[in-house]
């Protein structure tokens, strides 16, 4: 798409509260733009556009809520209040209930000094970048409202976080269970506090919790799956068999074993993928810039095709849509399982792990024990304005020189950070002191 967005990004309309753009101002304007794009795109057929707001558990979570309510009710569509909810589970209620589109109120995985707005299309995926692009022009113009007889009405949706708990059961197999297993959740004190201990508990898990009183201000705060080490302690204080660590949001995931070892997104999805090759031939694996090398090679051993979209999960579904693929992920958690679900889910991403330790009848450290993961250095670099890195003669020799080494063991990667001015300089080999003087030396190039 060439033309360029003023206010979404890859993942909808983000920044800190108070700001130029998370404010109930422009939430106002947003909700009143979104509703008349909407409102245009369902002319012609029965009812009124019908749209879905959830939210996490952030302060400013009522503020903008409210704003975009008043905005979305103004330009004549309807509004059911969620509350509460996963931004996977906005996706299913969405498609679920056949709305128009649901909206998101949630920074997922940043502190709670943060918000953003993100738009799921009626299929449970990101709205088109047309529909992106109509709201964007929306936004220049005034503020209006329709006349008192069109205006929305809004309600709350009756135990959203109820048909949510329901959806997420139904991706684990009938036939088994979670008897006997003790599980410790962490909820990040955020928008599955109350719904994934409830998910493990009803299959039958003994759960203890850790994340789930959120106060407005603690997302995220030294829990769920940006501070694993939480759910680390909490595992080996309960004897327990597992750890389920979630993000403000819950689209992420990470994993803790009886040991207190954390599992990454990369592990995690190789358990995933490696339990779906017993059901049939897996047609691809996606993965990005930052996934492991080691299960770039795994996967090619076991034939299964393995390609690289840009960071963000955002990129890893079109990439999966575009090969008709399955599986993919990002190492940071986001894991997308296509055949159960529109978005990445974390906790429906741990019930495909469940299935397969409970289908394989072995620990997560066996069920992955063939993945060899490399071990990965990143140094970053400030870049000063105007810096050329791309043309600079010696990083590129530098480059060069480490791949050929490499070739084959490890892997290089090179690219400017998309939020700060610096330069992550990352290399991957078999063994750590060579990724390290491998790194050390493109470093070197780099100030030389």
């Amino acid at each position: 798409m060439s033309q360029q967005r003023k206010y979404f990004g890859t993942d909808g309309v983000r920044g800190e509260v108070g700001g130029p753009v998370i404010n109930a101002g422009f939430a106002l304007r947003l909700g009143y733009a979104a509703g008349r794009a909407l409102a245009s795109a369902h002319a012609g057929r029965p009812g009124r556009p019908r749209v879905l707001i959830g939210k996490d558990t952030r302060i400013s979570g009522y503020m903008l809520e409210s704003a975009l309510e008043a905005g979305l009710a103004a330009a004549g569509v309807d509004i059911l209040l969620a509350g509460p909810i996963p931004t996977p589970a906005v996706a299913y209620l969405t498609r679920a209930l056949r709305l128009t589109a649901g909206i998101v109120i949630s920074a997922s995985h940043n502190p709670y000094q943060d918000n953003g707005i993100k738009f799921f299309s009626a299929q449970g995926m990101k709205l088109p970048d047309e529909m992106e692009l109509r709201i964007e022009a929306e936004l220049d113009n005034p503020l209006g409202c329709v006349s008192s007889g069109e205006l929305g009405r809004a309600r709350r949706l009756d135990d959203a976080q109820g048909r949510y708990i329901e959806f997420c059961k139904s991706t684990f197999p009938n036939n088994l269970d979670l008897g006997g297993m003790r599980l410790v959740i962490d909820a990040a004190h955020g928008a599955a506090y109350n719904t994934a201990p409830h998910v493990f508990r009803e299959l039958g898990a003994d759960v203890r919790v850790i994340g789930t009183a959120p106060d407005g201000f603690n997302i995220n705060n030294d829990v769920g799956a940006m501070h694993p080490q939480a759910v680390a302690a909490e595992v080996l204080k309960q004897q327990a068999d597992l750890g389920i660590a979630l993000d403000g949001d819950a689209d992420r995931l990470l994993m803790v074993d009886a040991a207190g070892r954390v599992y990454d997104g990369d592990e995690l999805l190789y358990a995933i993928v490696r339990s779906r090759m017993a059901a049939g031939p897996v047609a691809g694996v996606a993965g990005t810039l930052m996934t492991n090398y080691g299960l770039e090679l795994r996967l090619k051993e076991l034939g299964i095709p393995f390609a690289r979209a840009k960071v963000g999960d955002r990129y890893v579904l079109e990439m999966l849509n575009e090969r008709g693929w399955l599986y993919g992920g990002e190492n940071s958690g986001h894991l997308l399982c296509l055949d159960q679900h529109t978005t990445g889910d974390g906790t429906i991403a741990a019930l495909q792990v469940l299935t397969a330790l409970r289908r394989g009848g072995m620990p997560l450290d066996q069920w992955v024990g063939d993945l060899r993961m490399f071990p990965q250095v990143m140094i970053n670099v400030p870049l000063k304005p105007g810096q050329d890195w791309q043309s600079h003669a010696g990083l590129a020799a530098a480059r060069e020189a480490v791949e050929a080494e490499l070739a084959g063991k490890g892997r290089v990667l090179i690219r400017a950070s998309g939020t700060e001015p610096k330069l992550r300089l990352m290399v991957e080999a078999q063994d750590e002191t060579v990724a390290q003087s491998s790194a050390r030396r493109l470093v070197d190039a780099l100030s030389a």
